[in-house]
């Protein structure tokens, strides 16, 4: 448990060992809350960062969507189309939209 006495924000913050991180905050009259810094620092977020909400039952969990180019690898690429020039990626995605489907 971290000491909260000297803390600036009256927040619950318990860390377990698993590096699970427990944060109480409060919700404010607009429906507002403010991230605390212990779970900030958990999620490595910082300002103009994006996070996604999923409601789980009664439970809400609050995750840092990852960048572009945190997802960089993640899909596989047929060996013939790697290093295609962007312009033509484009150009065959939007050929392929156009076309009739049948």
């Amino acid at each position: 448990m971290i000491d909260r006495s000297s803390s600036r924000y009256p927040y619950l913050v318990s860390i377990s060992k698993e590096g699970r991180v427990d944060v109480a905050a409060q919700l404010s009259s607009k429906g507002q809350v403010t991230v605390p810094k212990a779970v900030r620092d958990a999620l490595g977020l910082v300002e103009g960062d994006q996070v996604v909400f999923r409601v789980e039952g009664r439970r809400a969990v609050l995750a840092r969507t990852p960048s572009l180019l945190d997802l960089a690898g993640s899909v596989s690429v047929p060996a013939e189309k790697r290093g295609t020039p962007w312009p033509e990626v484009r150009r065959r995605a939007r050929a392929s939209r156009a076309a009739p489907r049948g």
